[in-house]
């Protein structure tokens, strides 16, 4: 058995275990052992885990696992989480370009501390689907506008509609957005954590994206969202049917650091 250093970060109450495996020690396959150290009661606790890599061409690889021990897909609060580790490491300034599972980002550390802009991927199709939206993030996702949010069954609706079809193989997390300000306050059901979480943020921006759709918005727009565990701006570029220039703003924090042995 060997000790590990780990550190633990959060983002708008989205928390992470990570891990320096620039040296290779993290054995990516273990699915067992993830989701053992993202158990809450039997181990660190956390939505998600990820190995910070090297990789040539860019700072850094990301590489994100959800809490039921499997590769996730993209993840945007992890991948704010993960710019500022690798700034603390000292491998960044404040800017950096990463890659990760669904391809290259570029993120800016703000002024603000701990405010980190994180560019998303290019969204060119979201798909109707009843009274909701289909689209994919880097995450794909399930919009849907209720009201009473802060009462609705989160949990419960979001878990029926992940595991119907044509969502049971792959599964899709499920946002519950209502209309709030100027910006919407958002809840997620996600896969892989299999519960909801504080924040989402994939979920903030499929929310963001497919709200301007619905109300026909064009040009450069910001949106303001509530979650339950803080706050995150999205920004993009909407011209007909395409949104580019997406990034999703919000918070990353240190919470601390630890030893394990396995």
């Amino acid at each position: 058995m060997n000790t590990h250093i780990f550190y633990k970060y959060q983002g708008a109450g989205n928390d992470f275990i990570v891990f320096d495996n620039r040296n290779g020690a993290f054995d990516a396959n273990n699915a067992d052992l993830v989701r053992r150290l993202c158990d809450r009661r039997f181990g660190i606790g956390g939505d998600g885990l990820m190995l910070l890599q090297q990789v040539e061409g860019y700072d850094f690889e990301m590489v994100y696992f959800n809490a039921d021990g499997r590769e996730g897909s993209m993840c945007g609060n992890g991948g704010r989480c993960i710019v500022a580790f690798a700034q603390d490491l000292g491998i960044i300034g404040s800017e950096t370009d990463f890659l990760a599972v669904d391809g290259v980002h570029h993120a800016r550390m703000h002024d603000t501390v701990g405010w980190i802009s994180l560019k998303m991927v290019d969204v060119s199709e979201i798909r109707e689907e009843g009274d909701a939206y289909l689209l994919n993030t880097g995450s794909p996702h399930y919009v849907k506008q209720v009201v009473g949010l802060d009462t609705y069954p989160v949990v419960e609706a979001g878990r029926h509609i992940r595991y119907s079809n044509p969502f049971s193989k792959e599964g899709i997390n499920v946002n519950f957005v209502e209309a709030e300000g100027d910006g919407y306050y958002v809840r997620t059901y996600e896969r892989g954590v299999e519960d909801e979480t504080l924040a989402c943020g994939t979920g903030a921006t499929a929310v963001a994206l497919a709200m301007a759709k619905l109300n026909k918005v064009e040009g450069q727009v910001e949106t303001p969202i509530r979650v339950a565990g803080g706050r995150l701006n999205i920004r993009f570029t909407k011209t007909a049917d395409r949104f580019t220039e997406v990034f999703l703003e919000g918070p990353a924090e240190f919470v601390f650091k630890g030893e394990i042995t396995w």
